[in-house]
């Protein structure tokens, strides 16, 4: 690794806070530091770096100790009128080049990045005129001849083109779907109907991702507005007909920002006193306000954004005078890099289409996935399907979900069945997994059968760890036969995925299994081939770090050691990202085995930190990370030779990470895999074509594979794939949780 060279670095946070902003903050510090290079915060976002003095602090390593857990920014943020002037940004150049920093990290809104752009444009003749003033050296002005800098977007509106999310975006998804589970249930006692303002003043991500992870009802968005002129009557007749249909309850989301056609706004009192006139029945209003933007952050904003400011150092260190400034993001799981002002630019440009009512345009730059999903919502919220039409081949398609229950299953099968329904097919839905195919344990599914499904956690369809032998293949072809199965849908885990090889495998001997067959994945460990993010494993991840944050409040309490065990299998990416989003200083992993030597090592680590001083150690072990040092032997043995310097406690997290209700991440991602599938399916039996395939998140987009390619792509000793993406991230979670 080639030596840092150039002046120090610069963090700061701007605009709005999001949670996350404190683990890029960490990221950011500790990442510099272990690259010798000395950090600076900036306290006060942009008025700070005006007003100078103690408003930038050198970082150590502990600085930044402790502070993934908590939400907001612990180096505050503000407005600073004095910036937007040029006197205010020579103030804040000399104060910069007063301790050596030339190169920024600015996390904040696309008015934030951009501030810092013209700051970055600027700086030459800024630098000249100090150096003229005297205020600084001709030597310093010639080695601080320019400023680099790096964006990262902190923004719970998820409003910034050039990344798939922005730090604090999916806390506040968690925050806002908390809040529509909880209210559903409250709604559903006295059958009221409920409208629910979100924030979102030109974007409507909140709005529309938690009424597809919260099973709204009506959703109205500043990017697509009404096409009715009367939305009023459309909206209440949808819902009219669907408390006639059984619903006990209605839920309408606002974002902040709706509108009509004509550019009006579409406020939340508005939409109530619309639904009281017409329905005459019992309307409540919820604007839930800075809810969204507080608390602490959830596993994925935590991982995410110390990705992001590890990344942003790096880029940093080893960009040129001449690279143009870029925006550090995410491709589902991947790190990107983007032409800042260019993003800037695409992401105004949004609002300028809304506000010119070319709202076609705003969805178009919203992009395809938002687009995607906006038509998939328009049809799970609809009261009842679309008639088949006439003459129609009238596709029958089996369900079912098998393997380890993993959170999200349900969430899936509700959106495979009312898609499918809507486009005039039959759902054949298999209760208890791959046993239910073997004993024809079968059902049609209508609309309503899966009503409430999209935000429960486990499989209420049943599942088992099954995969058939011997004369299951057979009774499984009757049940096929029965049924008259035109395509198959396996929702679930390894053995699911075992089972669709071994039908296809044998469709030489039973005819019946030469139909189309996919596979969506559905588990906690991450470990399924041909994706490389599995349904359920953000939840399990917010359940894991949701406890360690418990652990941890009680752990420094005392002087203590925590050696956690979470699931996996021989699959460490729990561990792993886990370990990333809590900032333990140890991760063990059955990829990388454990040794007594790394034991001893490990001891004397946390010998010598609690002797200076340190409260909590915490490390995270995969559950079969070694057959012999277990969870129980690491805890004894570390507790026997602290000679009374700490106390040594063992949290072994079992099925709880298995448990409880989706995620929004999961819940979305579930609904869009299961969408992708139906298609296939519908695709494959219209064109009599009989293909078998994996569908999976790849390389930052949905990807299929063919199932005939599983064993290749299999460890099927230790049931992982052959290549893990998370195990590139590795050297990151070391650096960062390395002594300082």
């Amino acid at each position: 690794m080639t030596e840092p060279t150039g002046g120090a670095i610069g963090v700061l946070t701007s605009g709005g806070d999001a949670p996350g902003m404190n683990a890029a903050l960490r990221a950011v510090v500790r990442t510099a530091l272990s690259r010798g290079v000395k950090v600076f915060a900036i306290y006060e976002g942009y008025q700070g770096m005006v007003d100078g003095g103690d408003r930038l602090r050198a970082m150590a390593w502990d600085s930044v100790g402790g502070i993934m857990q908590h939400g907001g920014t612990i180096i505050g943020t503000a407005r600073c009128a004095a910036f937007r002037n040029r006197e205010g940004r020579l103030q804040a150049a000399r104060h910069l080049l007063e301790q050596g920093i030339d190169r920024l990290v600015v996390i904040g809104g696309d008015g934030s990045l951009t501030g810092a752009n013209l700051f970055r444009q600027e700086w030459p003749s800024l630098i000249a005129e100090l150096a003229a003033q005297g205020a600084i050296t001709a030597e310093a002005a010639a080695r601080h001849s320019q400023l680099a800098i790096v964006g990262l977007v902190g923004s719970i509106d998820n409003d910034f083109t050039g990344t798939d999310m922005t730090i604090g975006a999916d806390t506040a998804l968690h925050r806002i779907t908390t809040a529509l589970d909880q209210i559903g249930s409250t709604a559903a006692s006295h059958q009221r109907t409920f409208v629910i303002e979100v924030m979102g003043r030109h974007c409507g991500y909140l709005a529309l991702m938690s009424a597809l992870a919260g099973t709204a009802h009506w959703v109205f968005l500043p990017e697509h507005p009404p096409e009715a002129e009367d939305w009023e009557a459309a909206m209440c007749e949808v819902l009219a007909a669907g408390r006639a249909a059984g619903r006990r309850h209605s839920t309408v989301i606002v974002a902040e920002g709706a509108r009509d056609r004509n550019g009006n706004p579409i406020t939340s009192e508005r939409v109530r006193q619309v639904l009281e006139e017409h329905l005459k029945e019992d309307v409540r209003v919820s604007i839930l306000g800075h809810i969204q933007r507080g608390g602490a952050p959830s596993a994925f904003d935590r991982w995410m954004s110390t990705l992001l400011g590890h990344a942003a150092v790096e880029h940093l260190l080893a960009s040129t005078p001449d690279d143009e400034p870029q925006v550090i993001g995410l491709r589902y799981n991947r790190i990107t890099h983007q032409p800042l002002m260019a993003c800037v630019t695409q992401t105004r440009a949004v609002a300028e289409a809304i506000a010119a009512h070319d709202y076609e345009r705003a969805m178009e730059l919203r992009g395809g996935s938002f687009t995607e999903q906006y038509r998939i919502l328009q049809t799970l919220i609809q009261t009842v399907p679309h008639p088949p039409r006439p003459g129609q081949r009238r596709l029958r398609l089996g369900v079912l979900t098998g393997g380890a229950p993993a959170p999200g299953m349900n969430t899936a099968v509700r959106a495979a069945t009312r898609l499918a329904i809507d486009r005039g097919h039959v759902i054949v839905a298999i209760n208890n997994g791959v046993d239910g195919l073997i004993e024809g344990q079968t059902q049609e599914f209508d609309w309503m059968n899966v009503h409430g499904w999209g935000s429960t956690g486990g499989s209420n369809l049943g599942t088992s760890r099954t995969v058939p032998a011997g004369a299951d293949f057979a009774a499984i072809a009757r049940t096929l036969e029965a049924e008259r199965l035109d395509g198959l849908l396996l929702v679930g885990g390894w053995a699911a995925y075992q089972s669709a090889l071994e039908l296809y495998r044998r469709r030489a001997a039973h005819p019946a299994f030469d139909l189309p067959i996919i596979c969506l994945p559905a588990s906690i460990s991450n470990n399924l081939p041909g994706s490389e993010l599995c349904i359920g494993a953000d939840t399990a991840l917010n359940s894991i770090v949701e406890v360690v944050d418990k652990i941890k409040n009680s752990a420094v309490a005392a002087r203590r050691c925590f050696v956690v065990e979470v699931m996996g299998g021989h699959c460490g990416y729990l561990a792993l990202m886990s370990s990333l989003a809590t900032g333990a200083e140890r991760v063990y992993l059955n990829e990388e085995g454990v040794t007594l030597r790394d034991l001893q090592e490990d001891l004397e680590r946390m010998t010598a930190g609690f002797s200076d001083g340190r409260r909590l150690s915490l490390l995270i072990r995969n559950e079969r990370a070694n057959p012999f040092y277990t969870t129980a032997f690491m805890a004894a043995l570390f507790e026997q030779e602290s000679q009374g310097l700490f106390e040594v406690r063992q949290a072994i997290l079992g099925h709880l990470q298995q448990g409880g209700d989706p995620s929004p991440f999961d819940r979305i991602q579930a609904t869009r895999l299961a969408a992708r599938c139906v298609d296939f399916l519908i695709d494959q039996a219209e064109q009599g074509a009989t293909t078998a395939a994996l569908i999976g998140i790849v390389g930052g987009r949905i990807k299929l594979t063919d199932l005939v390619d599983m064993p290749d792509l299999m460890d099927a000793e230790h049931i992982r794939p052959k290549e893990q993406w998370w195990q590139e991230l590795q050297p990151v979670v070391q650096r960062l949780a390395q002594p300082g």
